[in-house]
């Protein structure tokens, strides 16, 4: 019976959880704000992990941009907290990337109900 979840998986959830609250505990920079790690993707030799963030209240292209970078500049202290809380033989080198998916979602969202109210009015009359 084939197994249902691979180690880079398990591993990239687990890393997904420490890091969240790595960030949220440990970094005190203002600029990144109240983050939250939407999800992480590991390589097969789990040497690399890709770090996908969004970032609670920034619209603007600009300061996503700098959290994002002061996140990757803040890799290596994270990296090292991260080999604390995970006994790994190789810790991950971290790569941060903006999650825009959940704001495409929400602006499909508001697609969806603003055609289900023209919907609804054109059948009223």
């Amino acid at each position: 019976m084939a197994r249902e979840f691979g180690r880079p998986q398990r591993v990239a959830e687990q890393i997904q959880r420490e890091l969240a609250i790595l960030i949220q505990r440990d970094l005190k920079d203002p600029r990144i704000g109240m983050t939250t790690v939407s999800a992480v993707e590991v390589s097969r030799d789990l040497a690399y992990a890709t770090v996908y963030v969004t970032f609670l209240g920034k619209d603007d292209e600009q300061e996503i941009k700098e959290s994002v970078s002061v996140l990757q500049h803040a890799s290596g202290f994270l990296k090292r907290q991260l080999g604390r809380a995970i006994r790994m033989r190789i810790t991950p080198n971290l790569t941060f990337k903006y999650d825009a998916s959940l704001v495409r979602g929400r602006e499909l969202s508001s697609l969806i109900e603003e055609a289900r109210a023209r919907d609804s009015d054109s059948d009223q009359e």
